[in-house]
C-alpha cells in the first residue's frame, strides 16, 4: 500500500508516478484491481483547470484542502463521478485525477456494477469501455460521494506498488477543459503508451 509520503510529493511527480499502480478496492466480499494507465495533474493555485484555482476554497473541493492521501470525489454532468487523489502539502489544493484503468481482478464484478451483467454476457466493446474513462471506472469500482473524503490508507480503498513499470509515459495536454485559457494547453495528462485501455490517445 502507498503512504502518504509517496503523494505528499510535487503533483506533476505523483501523476507520473501513480501510472502503473493498482487501485484497490473491497466491496461486498469483493476485491476490485485495476492498474492505474492514465492521470491528469491539477494544481489549484495557479491552474485555471481545477477546482481550486486560486486557492478557492468551496464545499464542493474542501477535501483537496487536506493533507495528502485523501479522495477527492466530485460529480458532474448530474450524472458520473470523477475519483482524485489529494497530493502535496495540507492547505496547497492539489490532486491527480485518475482517468483509466485496466481492470487486474474482479472483472465479472466490475461488469455487474458497469453493466449489470456477467463478463460472459457483455460485447467486446463493452469489455473494452470498462474502465477506460474517470467516470467509467468510478462505476466499476462504485466509487461515489459516499467516499469523498476518506483516506486511502484502509482495506475499503487503497493504490498499491504490484512493481508493474516496464512501459513508457506519453505526456500530452488534458481532455474536456476548454474553458480554462491557457492552461488547457498545459501538458499535464500522462498515459502508458499503447496501453488499450487509455481513454484517449
Amino acid at each position: 500500500m502507498l503512504n502518504k509520503d509517496f503523494y505528499k510529493k510535487d503533483t506533476l511527480n505523483v501523476a507520473k508516478e501513480l501510472l502503473g499502480k493498482n487501485i484497490v478496492r473491497n466491496i461486498n466480499g469483493h476485491k476490485l484491481v485495476g492498474r492505474i494507465v492514465e492521470t491528469e495533474a491539477y494544481i489549484g493555485p495557479f491552474d485555471k483547470a481545477a477546482h481550486s484555482y486560486n486557492n478557492r476554497k468551496t464545499q464542493r473541493n474542501e477535501v483537496m484542502f487536506k493533507d495528502a492521501g485523501h479522495a477527492y470525489i466530485y460529480f458532474i454532468y448530474g450524472m458520473y463521478y470523477c475519483f482524485n487523489i489529494v497530493t502535496e502539502d495540507e492547505g496547497k489544493p492539489c490532486a491527480v485525477l485518475i482517468r483509466a484503468i485496466e481492470p487486474i481482478e474482479g472483472i465479472d464484478y466490475m461488469c455487474k456494477l458497469r453493466y449489470k451483467k456477467e463478463l460472459k454476457e457483455i460485447s467486446k466493446s463493452q469489455f473494452k469501455n470498462l474502465t477506460n474513462g474517470p467516470s467509467k471506472l468510478c462505476i466499476a469500482l462504485n466509487l461515489d460521494k459516499s467516499l469523498n473524503g476518506i483516506n486511502l490508507f484502509s482495506d475499503t480503498l487503497y493504490v498499491e506498488d504490484a512493481g508493474y513499470n516496464d512501459f513508457d509515459i506519453v505526456e500530452t495536454t488534458r481532455i474536456n477543459i476548454d474553458y480554462a485559457e491557457e492552461a488547457r494547453f498545459y501538458p499535464w495528462r500522462f498515459y502508458i503508451k499503447d496501453n488499450p485501455w487509455v481513454s484517449q490517445k
